[in-house]
C-alpha cells in the first residue's frame, strides 16, 4: 500500500509540473468495456476514469485508472486496479473532429493475489461532437506482473477494449476574447465583438484585405482606400455613392463629368460647350437674366434689358444740351511732321466748324491747345504748336468769323500726348489743334 500511495504522489507531481509549463486544455474521461486474461483464464467489465493534460498539437499526459470487475453469476467482485501514467500520441491534428492515436505508458497493478509495477499500450481514437466533447474507443495491451501458481512462475497478460465520453476544460488565455487562445491567435488584437476565423483574424468574406467590420462593401472585393468599396470608373469615389459608376466624374456631382467645367453634370447639360467661366443656369445653359437676348458674359447691364447694339444696356434718351453737344463737336486738326499747315483733308474740319458757328450765332470757338510729337526740342517744339495754332485761327477768320468770336489759346508743344510718341501712328495723333463750341457768356 505505501508503494502505491507513492506512486501515486509521483504521478501527481508530474502532472502539476506540465500544468505549470504548458498553457493548454485539460480533459476529464470515463468509460466501460471488457478485458480478459491472453490465456482466456478469466474475463470481466472493465470500466475506466482518466484526467488528460494536453502538453503539445501531438502529446497528451493521461493519469489513468482501469478497474477490473470479474464476472460472475452472483456478482461482479473487483478483480483487479491497474492505474497508469500515459502519454498519448496523436496521429492528426487539432483541426480534424476524428483523431486516432497511440498510447502507452507505466502503471502499477494489483490485482486480488499480486501487484506491482506493469505498462501498458494501444490504439484509440476520439470524435470530437463539440469542441470540448468527444467519444472514444479504445483497444490496448496490459503488461501483467509476475506471480506463482502451483510453484511455476507465470504472468497474466491482460487486454482490453473500451468505449467512453471525454469533457475537456480549463480556460486558455485569450486577450481579445475572440474565442481563439493566444497561442494559435495570428490577430491578437482583434477589436472586441469582431466575428473571426480559425486564425482568431477578423472575417474578410470578399478578400480584398479590408476585414468585414470595416468594410463598407462586405461581398464585393474592393479598394483599402474606399473602405473595401469598388470604382470601376477609378474616379475615387465608391461605386455605391457614384451616379455614374461607369464614367470618370468629379465629386462634387457624385462621380459624374462635366466637360465644360460649368458645374452641371454633363447628363444634365442643355449647353454642354458653354465656355469657360461663364455663369450657367441650372440646365447648364449661359444665364441672362434680363433675357435681352445678350448673355450674362457679354451684358454690361445683365439686369436690365437693352439691345444687343447697347452691350444689352437700355437705350438713353439724350436731353437737348447733349445733343446739341453732339451736333457741335468738330474733331482735332491734325498736321504733318514739322509742318503748320493745314492740309486740304483737314480743311474740311475748319469748314464744318464755320459752318457751325455762321447757324449758331451764341456760340464762339475755344480754341484750347496746340500740340507737337516728342520729336525736335521743346523750344522747336513749343514755337511749332504755336505757329499751328495760328494756322487755324487764320483759317477761320478768312472764313468772315469775327476775331471777338474766337477765344485763343496757346501753344503747349509735346505736353499732353494724346497716344504714345512710340510709334509713327501716335506720333500723327499728339501733332493736332484741338478746339470746342461754347456758349457766349
Amino acid at each position: 500500500m505505501k508503494k502505491l500511495l507513492l506512486l501515486f504522489a509521483i504521478i501527481m507531481l508530474l502532472q502539476s509540473a506540465f500544468a505549470q509549463t504548458v498553457d493548454k486544455k485539460w480533459g476529464i474521461g470515463a468509460g466501460v468495456g471488457a478485458y480478459g486474461t491472453l490465456n482466456k483464464s478469466s474475463i470481466g467489465f472493465m470500466p475506466e476514469l482518466y484526467l488528460s493534460r494536453y502538453i503539445s498539437p501531438r502529446l497528451d499526459l493521461m493519469l489513468k485508472s482501469d478497474f477490473g470487475l470479474f464476472n460472475s453469476k452472483v456478482t461482479n467482485n473487483l478483480d483487479l486496479v491497474n492505474p497508469f501514467l500515459n502519454l498519448r500520441y496523436k496521429l492528426v491534428g487539432e483541426s480534424k473532429n476524428f483523431r486516432p492515436y497511440l498510447f502507452a505508458g507505466p502503471g502499477f497493478l494489483a490485482d486480488n493475489s499480486e501487484s506491482g509495477l506493469n505498462f501498458d499500450l494501444g490504439v484509440g481514437g476520439k470524435y470530437y461532437m463539440t469542441p470540448a466533447t468527444a467519444l472514444y474507443l479504445e483497444a490496448g495491451y496490459i503488461n501483467g506482473i509476475e506471480t506463482t501458481v502451483a510453484g511455476k512462475n507465470a504472468r497474466d497478460n491482460f487486454w482490453k477494449a473500451t468505449l467512453g465520453i471525454e469533457f475537456d476544460f480549463g480556460k486558455t488565455p485569450d486577450s481579445d476574447m475572440d474565442g481563439v487562445s493566444d497561442k494559435k491567435d495570428k490577430c491578437p488584437n482583434t477589436p472586441a465583438g469582431v466575428a473571426v476565423d480559425v486564425n482568431g483574424c477578423p472575417i474578410d468574406t470578399d478578400g480584398d484585405g479590408v476585414a468585414d467590420y470595416i468594410d463598407d462593401c462586405p461581398t464585393v472585393a474592393g479598394l483599402t482606400s474606399l473602405k473595401g468599396c469598388p470604382d470601376k470608373d477609378k474616379d475615387g469615389i465608391a461605386d455605391k455613392d457614384d451616379a455614374c459608376p461607369d464614367v470618370a466624374g468629379i465629386i462634387s456631382l457624385k462621380g459624374c463629368p462635366d466637360t465644360d467645367g460649368d458645374g452641371v453634370a454633363d447628363s444634365d447639360d442643355k449647353c454642354p460647350n458653354t465656355p469657360k467661366g461663364v455663369k450657367v443656369d441650372a440646365k447648364g445653359c449661359p444665364l441672362d437674366q434680363d433675357n435681352d437676348g445678350v448673355l450674362d458674359a457679354d451684358d454690361k447691364c445683365p439686369t436690365v434689358a437693352g439691345p444687343k447694339e447697347n452691350n444689352g444696356c437700355p437705350v438713353k434718351e439724350k436731353t437737348a444740351e447733349e445733343i446739341e453737344a453732339e451736333n457741335l463737336k468738330v474733331e482735332p486738326v491734325y498736321f504733318d511732321t514739322n509742318k503748320a499747315t493745314i492740309s486740304a483733308k483737314e480743311k474740311v474740319k475748319i469748314d464744318k466748324l464755320v459752318k457751325l458757328l455762321k447757324e449758331n450765332s451764341n456760340y464762339i470757338v475755344r480754341v484750347t491747345a496746340g500740340y507737337t510729337d516728342a520729336q525736335g526740342s521743346d523750344a522747336y517744339n513749343l514755337n511749332l504748336s504755336k505757329n499751328r495754332v495760328n494756322a487755324v485761327v487764320k483759317a477761320i477768320l478768312s472764313s468772315k468769323i469775327n476775331k471777338n468770336r474766337i477765344d485763343l489759346q496757346k501753344g503747349l508743344g509735346k505736353a499732353n500726348p494724346a497716344a504714345s510718341n512710340d510709334t509713327p501712328e501716335g506720333r500723327a495723333l499728339n501733332r493736332r489743334v484741338e478746339f470746342e463750341i461754347v456758349k457766349s457768356k
